[in-house]
């Protein structure tokens, strides 16, 4: 007979999910929720606790597995995590000084280093092709009020 393990960390996450979302779900109602069609400002709030609460149910019903499922765990992402999460915080931190364009360059930059397979080449390419996408569409297409080069520079 195959026996049943759980999954703590998917356990954890999902036990997580379920009192965040109770927290926020509980906090909305102190708010006017209103209707699906006059939204009131805890409306919002109170579906996106909803969605945790169901996600987090579904995690931890996906904690328990079989014995045969079972995996270990593998080694920490070092670089990933050291590229990857200071990415966006780099945009952040630069979009206003450097402008829409170098930043999100420079961010595909760092965060295309995230992997051992990136060769440099490919890595300065992926970056050219997001700044300009990115720049077509949402200075172009959407008209978004922002700089595409900021007063950091000389240009």
């Amino acid at each position: 007979m195959t026996g049943y393990t759980i999954d703590r960390t998917d356990a954890a996450a999902g036990v997580l999910f379920i009192l965040f979302g109770l927290f926020f779900g509980i906090q909305s109602l102190g708010l006017e929720i209103g209707t699906a069609f006059r939204m009131g400002p805890g409306y919002f709030p109170l579906v996106l606790a909803v969605v945790l609460v169901i996600f987090g149910g579904l995690i931890l019903f996906n904690a328990i597995k079989a014995d045969k499922d079972s995996a270990p765990i593998g080694a920490v992402a070092w670089r990933g995590l050291l590229f990857i999460l200071p990415a966006p915080i780099f945009f952040g931190l630069t979009v206003r000084g450097l402008g829409f364009v170098p930043s999100i360059f420079l961010t595909t930059l760092i965060a295309g280093l995230a992997s051992l397979k990136m060769r440099p080449a490919y890595a300065l390419g992926l970056a050219v092709a997001v700044t300009a996408f990115s720049t077509l569409v949402f200075s172009y297409a959407l008209g978004l009020p922002f700089r595409r080069f900021g007063p950091w520079l000389p240009f």
